[in-house]
């Protein structure tokens, strides 16, 4: 079985890493518990929170188990990592329901089944904490130097932090050490942002407990055209189906620029990468079609089969018909649309796929355009082939054919290895090539 840690890596959820050969050989074994933290600001998570949680499947997939931690302790202060203004300190009654609403949604991501995971809230802890024996026991741990170097308070340091942001790490590094104490926690993950507080929590539990504790950070993700991940010009798009509704939720992801297509296939589905790393040769229409592939399943991971199936019904009624061909992505479990675009059952993961073929010898000689256009069934005879081609409604590889014997040969073959052919404006048809 591959190591999830390599899985991590090669999917692009590494940034940084401690002890790096000493866990990954940790995670070859017997499963580790590790949390990872969110903070309670909204009563709803958005995309930007996909990279944690994705990650979390990833390893549960892998046979470890999460400890999910909500801080509604450490939220009654503001995390000031990343931020370059304090952050609006929210009531105990806001916290509270955020509490609820994040509890809830997580629980669609996470399997909580048989002890499979944990759902912890920090404020069982830290709002029964002594002050003073707080700092006498854990603050004598902590060099005022070395936390004021940690780039979550330089940013800061340069429009004033204050004491209450200055206490957030000494926090965060408790929770770590609480759950090394009470859930045998080993590891924790977070936002690269947070490389400073994950490190004094390791270095914690070593001056503590004299044990090995490992810290893992995910790339703070950006588009290509440098916007923040989960924002758009219309707001930030939610985790929560009533803030943002599926359809609209599928409409970010199929409009994901090119440049981050294949990266945000392998951070944010389950498609196996030796077929995501195929997109870097698609173009054109099976480029958008790749998007329907990333659109539909981020949908189905978040808000179910049904959900997703409806978005992409509408999608293609709205848009025209937007054939998604499992030849791209086989393992997927990606619906096809019939001619009016309504969604049809989804081929099973890892069946085999009837899908239209054409031999690479006939094509050495060359088919007619008309017959092939019989063949693979986009028309339902040959005249009415005939009169597709004339009409200029016919074309292969988004080439528009206006001559009904002109011949579809081998060198029609696109970079995918098949011959996209397409019919009006509307159908899509992936042909395969065997040998």
């Amino acid at each position: 079985m591959k190591n999830v840690y390599d899985i991590l890596v090669e999917r692009g959820f590494v940034a940084q890493v401690t002890e790096e050969e000493s866990l990954r050989e940790r995670l070859q074994s017997d499963g580790l518990n590790f949390y990872v933290g969110f903070d309670p600001t909204a009563a709803s998570l958005h995309v930007g929170s996909l990279v944690p949680i994705m990650a979390m499947m990833h390893m549960q997939r892998g046979g470890h188990r999460p400890l999910v931690l909500i801080g509604g302790g450490t939220g009654l202060i503001g995390d000031p990592s990343g931020k370059t203004e304090m952050r609006q300190l929210l009531t105990r009654e806001q916290v509270d329901a955020n509490v609820l609403g994040l509890q809830r949604q997580l629980a669609q991501y996470i399997d909580f089944r048989d002890n499979k995971a944990c759902l912890l809230n920090n404020a069982d802890w830290l709002t029964k904490l002594n002050y003073i024996e707080f700092l006498r026991d854990i603050g004598k741990h902590f060099s005022v130097n070395k936390m004021l170097s940690a780039e979550s308070y330089r940013i800061r340091m340069e429009k004033g932090l204050n004491l209450i942001e200055f206490n957030y790490m000494l926090l965060q590094a408790y929770d770590f050490l609480h759950l090394f104490n009470t859930h045998h926690c080993q590891m924790q993950m977070g936002g690269n942002d947070q490389w400073g507080n994950i490190l004094a929590g390791v270095d914690l539990i070593r001056r503590v407990k004299s044990k090995v504790a490992y810290g893992l950070t995910f790339p703070l993700l950006v588009t290509s055209r440098g916007h923040k991940m989960g924002k758009t010009e219309r707001g930030t798009i939610w985790l929560e189906p009533l803030r943002t509704p599926p359809y609209e939720y599928y409409q970010y992801w199929i409009n994901t620029d090119d440049a981050d297509l294949e990266r945000f296939l392998a951070l944010f589905t389950f498609l196996p990468m030796d077929e995501i790393k195929r997109t870097g040769r698609l173009a054109d229409a099976e480029l958008n079609m790749a998007k329907a592939v990333l659109a539909f399943e981020t949908t189905q991971i978040t808000h179910g089969k049904q959900a997703a199936l409806g978005a992409l019904e509408k999608s293609s009624q709205l848009f025209g018909f937007r054939a998604i061909e499992p030849l791209l992505f086989p393992s997927s479990m990606i619906p096809r649309t019939d001619e009016r675009g309504k969604a049809v059952e989804p081929v099973p993961s890892g069946s085999v796929c009837p899908l239209p073929a054409v031999e690479r010898r006939r094509l050495n000689d060359g088919i007619p355009a008309f017959e092939l256009f019989h063949e693979t069934n986009l028309c339902a005879s040959r005249s009415e082939a005939r009169r597709l081609l004339v009409q200029g409604g016919a074309y292969v590889n988004d080439r528009q054919l206006a001559n009904p014997e002109e011949k579809i040969t081998d060198l029609d073959i696109n970079s995918a290895g098949n011959i996209l052919l397409r019919k009006g404006k509307k159908t899509y048809l992936v042909v395969a090539v065997v040998d």
